[in-house]
């Protein structure tokens, strides 16, 4: 496979760049915005906060929406990374494997039965219920004698997806209160949160990428093939589940704290193996720094495609995301 980073320095230079352009994103996010504000004004703020409106706005808007968008985008693309080694499927990702889905269920039902309301609350639900759909997929895709197959996740998350969106949208079609308290989260944002939500979900994402570092060359062997994988001594069935708890953290957490964005999981994987190969101990790495790059410069665009108001960073990746789905839909159906 031609890459477009041959030797090792070449890729280590190239995690050095995505480090310095990740940094300038949650810089350039907390920085441009309707109210532009200086990178001294930043720094003061923490150094010497004076109560001021702008240093107001650094620490209780503005950071948490840079910190949230970073992780976020991260999270979405690692585990967009780890869906399509699993499974095989060059398209599969949390949004197509209904954790995107069954999060925004959880949340319909508690809005229209349990009276839920506001972000922690939809972010509590949407944690539950992406964990639970993950699960859901897992188990079911794992069901006879043959075990988890590529197949069986795809189809079950598919079928899945489908099922939780139409509910949601039953749900939704009887009650005007809950379609108007949800339909913010429903298109994916990472504007109006606050850090508590951030700090709650973070340190779960957090071990779980450095769980799928640890994990990168047991997927490189599983990539060669089960019956490969399982003939050089791995237990296969250990690493997938392993896989897959990581999965629902890095998913369940972003939906949790920003909504169910889309597609970031299926470009980023993407692009990165075309960048430095099909060795997950790269891929990794690279996914979770150009991811967090990809959703902060999408935030940031979105601030500013009909300024002053903004437009739902979920719109952003959407309209970014169409054109490369069915590019590699389309790719995927030749070969």
């Amino acid at each position: 496979m031609d890459t477009l980073l041959h030797t090792r320095s070449q890729k280590v230079a190239g995690l050095f760049v995505g480090l310095l352009l990740f940094v300038a994103g949650i810089i350039c996010s907390i920085a441009f915005g309707v109210t532009n504000i200086s990178w001294r004004t930043i720094i003061a703020s923490y150094n010497a906060f004076d109560g001021s409106q702008e240093h107001l706005i650094i620490q209780t808007a503005r950071m948490p929406r840079a910190l949230i968008a970073a992780i976020t985008g991260a999270s979405l693309a690692v585990a967009g990374s780890l869906m399509q080694g699993i499974t095989r499927n060059q398209l599969a990702s949390p949004s197509l494997f209904g954790i995107n889905s069954g999060a925004a269920f959880f949340i319909v039902v508690g809005s229209a039965f349990f009276g839920a309301s506001g972000l922690s609350t939809f972010a509590t639900l949407a944690f539950i219920g992406a964990a639970f759909t993950a699960m859901l997929v897992y188990t079911l895709g794992s069901i006879g004698n043959d075990g988890l197959t590529p197949l069986k996740v795809t189809l079950a998350g598919a079928a899945l997806t489908a099922f939780f969106s139409s509910l949601s949208l039953g749900l939704l079609l009887t009650s005007g209160q809950t379609f108007d308290q949800v339909l913010y989260w429903f298109v994916g944002s990472v504007s109006g949160r606050d850090m508590p939500i951030f700090t709650a979900a973070a340190p779960y994402m957090g071990i779980a990428l450095v769980g799928a570092v640890v994990l990168a060359r047991h997927m490189n062997v599983l990539a060669l093939g089960e019956d490969v994988a399982v003939g050089l001594g791995q237990k296969t069935i250990y690493i997938k589940l392993a896989a897959g708890i990581i999965i629902v953290l890095l998913a369940g957490g972003s939906v949790s704290m920003a909504g169910p964005i889309a597609f970031v999981g299926i470009i980023v994987p993407h692009l990165m193996r075309y960048m430095v190969g099909i060795d997950y101990r790269w891929v990794i790495p690279y996914c979770a720094l150009y991811g967090g790059i990809l959703l902060l410069a999408a935030d940031i665009g979105s601030r500013y495609i009909s300024f002053p108001k903004e437009v739902p960073v979920g719109i952003m990746t959407a309209i970014i995301g169409v054109p490369f789905f069915v590019f590699i839909a389309r790719r995927g159906g030749q070969s």
